[in-house]
């Protein structure tokens, strides 16, 4: 890298991943998920994490090129499931209350060409092998975070006119830094600074109590309604244990829980979604009573019809605000990453719900949180939906209607 005090700054982005993404303890366990390229900052986070006092730190690496040939190659009866082993690792940092670090770096086109089955099949296979692990996740029993790095394709992706490859990485290196606050002499500071911002909104709209929004923009006109006694949600979350931890860094959102009973309208997507390897893009899709009835991309089609094949994929989970003057927005950079592009822009999520976002939802059975209206599947996939021409209405349950966003910011 050619970036001004690279070294440094990537050693202040392992410490913000291990100290404010997840907050490391004495005794904690760690684990790490990154690509093989990635190898200097997994090791600079399994060093930071060792410093703060972890007991243990896993790293579980991947890469895009094997991966691609498993998806190309596995015997069908392997594909749909995964060895024995890969599940006992995850229920291992389910039983350890792992703390989980992931690093974003892929590649959005190296799936591409692959027959959408065999990827909807493998997805599956990872879900029920990862389901334990998942589930403690969207409950907030462990503490998490995403964070991203420079891959080399993922950079040329995002900045093709780059004179080299090593310019496009030092291209994106330099958003991940700045949109992550790592030039700030304290980025745990500016994180709490910015943090206590969004919480502010999140608990406006907690307090407004809403049974409806209704989104309105360009190929928008959908109304979702809102579970009694949600809760929005901002950068933050907190674990059984007190701690507090940043699930995404980046962040510029609020967010919260439909229910999924009650969505209805159209809705179009607003930038391109990478997902499972692939691109789709111009997607449109019209719900009634809580459901997708028909569902359409410009591109990637083959790969939308796997996404909506999977259980309970063809609903809501998260509905979200994101105003259009944020900073990633402003970059005018589409990164073909959802941690990224989710940041510039309204987004809803096509499958499982928080039930931390319903008051005593993380201790309801299955049957209470369907029945409050959260939506169980076996995936949860955000894309984006808002822009400058995006209106969003609060609508009360006597039928006040709030103005939330007007063009794309806060009324």
């Amino acid at each position: 890298m050619t970036l001004p005090n690279f070294a440094e700054n990537l050693k202040k982005y392992a410490d913000l991943a291990v100290e404010t993404g997840v907050g490391v303890k004495p005794g904690d366990t760690v684990y790490v998920q990154v690509a093989i390229d990635q190898a200097p900052l997994a090791r600079l986070i399994v060093a930071s994490a060792y410093r703060a006092g972890a007991a243990e730190v896993n790293v579980q690496w991947a890469d895009d090129t094997v991966k691609r040939l498993d998806l190309a190659n596995l015997a069908e009866d392997r594909l749909a499931t995964q060895p024995p082993f890969v599940q006992a690792q995850y229920d291992y940092w389910v039983a350890k209350n792992a703390k989980r670090i992931t690093i974003k770096s892929d590649d959005p086109d190296n799936l591409a060409g692959i027959d959408a089955k065999r990827i909807a099949a493998y997805n599956a296979g990872h879900q029920q092998a990862y389901a334990k692990l998942s589930n403690a996740i969207v409950t907030n029993k462990i503490s998490w975070t995403i964070i991203a790095a420079a891959g080399v394709k993922w950079a040329q992706k995002v900045f093709p006119h780059a004179a080299t490859p090593e310019a496009a990485q030092d291209q994106l290196w330099d958003e991940i830094f700045k949109t992550t606050r790592i030039y700030n002499d304290s980025p745990e500071a500016a994180w709490a600074a910015h943090v206590d911002k969004l919480e502010t909104k999140a608990q406006w709209l907690t307090g407004l109590q809403l049974d409806a929004l209704h989104y309105s923009a360009p190929g928008t006109d959908l109304t979702v309604g809102l579970p009694k006694n949600h809760i929005w949600k901002a950068a933050g979350s907190v674990n059984p244990q007190g701690e507090y931890f940043m699930p995404n860094m980046p962040t510029e959102e609020v967010f919260t829980v439909p229910d999924h009973h009650r969505i209805d309208g159209t809705v179009s997507s607003t930038k391109p979604l990478a997902y499972a390897g692939n691109i789709l893009d111009g997607m449109h899709f019209t719900f009634k009573d809580g459901q997708v009835i028909s569902g359409k991309a410009d591109k990637g089609q083959h790969v939308l019809d796997g996404l909506l094949d999977i259980r309970g994929a063809r609903s809501l989970g998260e509905v979200s605000l994101v105003p259009d003057p944020s900073p990633i927005s402003q970059s005018g950079i589409i990164f073909f990453n959802t941690l990224f592009d989710e940041n510039a822009s309204d987004h809803m999520a096509l499958g499982e719900a928080y039930p931390f976002c319903v008051e005593g939802g993380v201790e309801m059975t299955e049957e209470e949180q369907e029945a409050v209206g959260l939506n169980h599947a076996d995936t949860h996939v955000d894309f984006m939906m808002g822009s400058a021409e995006t209106d969003v209405d609060g609508i009360t349950k006597d039928g006040q209607i709030i103005p939330i966003f007007r063009n794309g910011n806060w009324a």
